[in-house]
């Protein structure tokens, strides 16, 4: 017998209207989105002391955070940190939220 070539979901794709398909690309993506991390006292701690550090001896960082979906690095020198409204500069890049950090590892 034969090995059965079976294409899932692409072959129905043209009988689905575009609404169907991108439908299921979100439930796709929902399916390998991570859940966050929640850290104790002590993660915490260790990330306000290498955030610290990195200020004031203006040295670069390694901040793994979450998107909303995954994990993601950003490396550079920081900019400013406002614990006021809850945010992270690097230099040159995009602002992380301080909620979303998972560990800042100080280069």
């Amino acid at each position: 017998m034969g090995k059965v070539n079976d294409r899932g979901n692409i072959k129905w794709s043209s009988l689905m209207l575009p609404e169907h398909i991108q439908l299921l690309k979100d439930m796709w993506k929902e399916r390998e989105a991570k859940p966050k991390l929640l850290l104790d006292e002590q993660q915490w701690t260790e990330i306000n002391r290498n955030l610290e550090v990195a200020v004031h001896e203006e040295l670069p960082v390694e901040i793994k955070y979450y998107n909303g979906r995954d994990y993601l690095t950003a490396k550079g020198k920081i900019s400013r940190v406002d614990v006021l409204n809850g945010y992270i500069q690097l230099e040159g890049q995009g602002r992380i939220a301080l909620g979303n950090v998972i560990d800042v590892h100080v280069k």
